[in-house]
């Protein structure tokens, strides 16, 4: 039996019977959301038309993933538990936000290879005062909707969190602390005289390493891929999105939402507990 988990507690008559005649059998309310219970997997084009359709989020589940025996959520940060490119950002504080902002669009979309991108957007950092960090942080960041909801509840199911980001540690050690999220794995920026060099310290830590993050997860926390779920929203979350047992596009670049399991573009992150609390 498929499970297609649908992203509202209120349906009316019309949209019932609307999703049912495409997708037939068993729906049921269950808590903040729907669960349609059906015999047959739901057809690519019939899937995207019924997307276009609502204006809440309809996504139906893996057979090989098992919604009771989640034990990881591990999520991108920069769009995607926060509501802002942190290097983006930065470089506003020095004017030159255009141009970076041009390179990690560019980047997300799968156009450019992350890490050549990446050590191009930090050189045009070189000279920004190391105080720009906390200032990006205190006045621009912002948690995404949802973001806290979603950790919260899996901390109270037990379930392990962690955030790897192509971004810098400076930002996810704070996030990690402020959620109390278990383990957190990003880039550090190199600083001299309180001054950023234009240079990383320590290796990339980009699509490869995101996903080797996930494995080396799994294997602390003895789980299997399946019992996973990845969380982005760019191309550089694609490894991990593949390796999990689940991997959810969230308000993701195109490419993404065409490789992800799940896609969410209407709701918060919280509708990622949708997935985890089925069947508990």
């Amino acid at each position: 039996m498929y499970l297609t988990i649908i992203h509202t507690s209120s349906l009316n008559t019309s949209e019932q019977q609307s999703i049912l005649e495409a997708v037939p059998g068993d729906l049921e309310c269950w808590g903040d959301h729907h669960r349609l219970h059906h015999a047959a997997p739901v057809a690519t084009e019939l899937l995207t038309g019924l997307r276009q359709r609502y204006a809440f989020d309809l996504n139906p589940l893996p057979l090989s993933f098992d919604p009771a025996r989640v034990g990881l959520i591990i999520s991108d940060m920069d769009s995607t538990l926060i509501d802002i490119e942190c290097i983006d950002e930065l470089a506003g504080q020095i004017g030159v936000k255009a141009r970076v902002a041009e390179i990690t669009e560019r980047a997300m979309r799968g156009e450019l290879v992350f890490a050549d991108a990446l050590r191009e957007r930090v050189a045009l950092l070189a000279g920004c005062p190391v105080q720009a960090l906390q200032t990006v942080y205190d006045q621009r960041l912002h948690l995404n909707p949802g973001a806290e909801a979603l950790i919260t509840q899996a901390r109270q199911q037990n379930v392990k969190t962690a955030l790897v980001s192509g971004g810098f540690t400076f930002f996810t050690s704070r996030i990690q602390e402020m959620l109390a999220m278990d383990a957190a794995r990003a880039n550090d920026l190199e600083i001299q005289a309180d001054r950023l060099t234009g240079r990383l310290s320590g290796p990339v830590c980009g699509p490869e390493q995101k996903t080797a993050f996930l494995q080396e997860l799994l294997t602390r926390y003895d789980l299997e891929p399946r019992q996973a779920i990845a969380i982005g929203d760019g191309a550089n979350d694609l490894g991990m999105l593949g390796m999990a047992g689940l991997g959810v596009a969230y308000h993701a670049k195109p490419r993404v939402q065409q490789a992800a399991d799940v896609v969410i573009n209407h709701g918060g992150l919280d509708n990622v507990a949708a997935f985890f609390r089925t069947g508990r």
